[in-house]
């Protein structure tokens, strides 16, 4: 029998794990500049973490989690998101002091069953940062800021940050209001979906895919209009931050995420490579889900990205990423002496910061040469029984051509391979 990876799920193998490598790299030097500490979660959680936190009517706890009962008949779902985790995490180690901002960033797997397609999988990995904490507008500028700087330092250009609020317990009521008087003329001429939503959550039919009913919400009258005095003064200060920090930015009142937990901003950074499907990253404030997961009633806002569909942009915008990990130096031994003292040449190389390899085979010298150059290293030791006899090895510069005969001695064969 030939084994495949389950559908939706796929192995990330050289050259694209680069890519990967590249990104988890990037993120944690941007998180660490905001003074952001890793923090790593169980990829299962107890059931109800999901339903109750992320939201009943939603399309990933009602359609697309991974559920089932473990030996001991408890539920159990693979995470499909990570915010809940993290606050699940928070509230159960106590992570979160009062008067002070706990910042945490993750990264990992997450599972949603949906239809696979370009950039979105089954198993899907998410980078991501919750401040938890402060209801303090700088903080979701800076969120938002923080999710720019990362995409510009992977290089990929032609984004646009979108933003919105969703209002609070007080006036979010009033916007589910408005938006089911807009909704209710035209409801027959929307999709099977965008009608059963209407009933159970309208606010879920504005992240309708469907083409016919996005241009429907084209014409959807601003929230900002019947928000409540504070979360009015919270937007705009938020708009302030972004505006004083020359952030460009969308006030999209389709914007309203997947996700019940969200109150007051959200924002999603779009990029043109991806096409319809365009969002690269998304999140928002969620100040009353700590309390409802049965922590105290503490404010936070966080955002995640996926990885597959940054790889995705990346890809499309051609973007070459700097060498990491490029072997400076192959050894070429010719005989089994040879072999065994080129051995131990590059045991002494890498133990002094190099990135080496030796061929294992014995083949000719031109087959060896021909690896070497498919490695793309910079210089090239060869040793034979020749060279051990008379005291030397022949040092190549790949780029040049150039040889030379140097001492059979350690440290001069360093001295050698780190002169450019």
């Amino acid at each position: 029998m030939k084994y495949t990876a389950p559908r939706g799920t796929r192995d990330i193998t050289w050259p694209e794990i680069r890519y990967w490598q590249y990104i988890e790299l990037i993120a944690a030097e941007i998180f660490k500049k905001y003074n952001y500490t890793e923090i790593r979660t169980p990829i299962i959680e107890q059931t109800e973490l999901f339903t109750k936190g992320i939201g009943q009517q939603t399309d990933i706890v009602s359609k697309e989690m991974y559920n089932f009962q473990d030996k001991g008949g408890r539920n159990i779902t693979l995470r499909p998101e990570g915010t809940a985790s993290v606050v699940r995490a928070c509230i159960q180690d106590n992570l979160i002091s009062p008067h002070e901002i706990t910042k945490l960033y993750y990264l990992g797997p997450m599972f949603r069953y949906e239809r696979p397609q370009a950039g979105r999988y089954r198993q899907f990995h998410q980078i991501g940062a919750e401040a938890i904490g402060s209801p303090n507008p700088l903080i979701d500028a800076e969120m938002i800021i923080i999710g720019i700087r990362l995409f510009e330092r992977l290089g990929i250009s032609g984004i646009t940050v979108h933003v919105n609020s969703l209002g609070c317990q007080v006036c979010r009521p009033v916007i589910q209001e408005q938006l089911k008087s807009f909704i209710e003329i035209n409801l027959p001429n929307l999709c099977e979906d965008c009608q059963e939503r209407f009933y159970r959550n309208p606010m879920r039919i504005i992240d309708c895919k469907n083409p016919k009913c996005q241009k429907f919400f084209s014409g959807l009258p601003s929230s900002s209009k019947v928000l409540c005095q504070e979360c009015k003064d919270h937007f705009n200060f938020v708009l302030e931050y972004l505006e004083a920090a020359k952030v460009d930015f969308i006030v999209d009142p389709n914007l309203v995420r997947g996700l019940d937990y969200y109150t007051k901003t959200v924002f999603e950074i779009r990029s043109d490579a991806l096409g319809a499907q365009n969002a690269l990253c998304g999140g928002g404030r969620y100040d009353n889900l700590i309390k409802e997961l049965g922590g105290n009633n503490v404010p936070a806002i966080g955002f995640a990205f996926g990885v597959e569909r940054t790889v995705l942009a990346m890809m499309e915008k051609n973007i070459k990423l700097p060498e990491m990990n490029q072997p400076n130096v192959f050894v070429i031994a010719l005989g089994h002496f040879a072999q065994i003292r080129g051995f131990i040449i590059l045991q002494f190389l890498r133990d002094h910061g190099l990135t080496g390899e030796i061929e294992v085979e014995q083949r000719s010298i031109s087959a060896q040469m021909k690896r070497a150059n498919k490695l793309n290293v910079r210089k090239t030791i060869i040793i034979g029984d020749d060279e051990i006899a008379n005291g030397y090895v022949t040092i190549k510069n790949m780029k040049t051509g150039e040889q030379q005969k140097i001492e059979l001695q350690n440290e001069a064969i360093l001295a050698e391979i780190i002169t450019e």
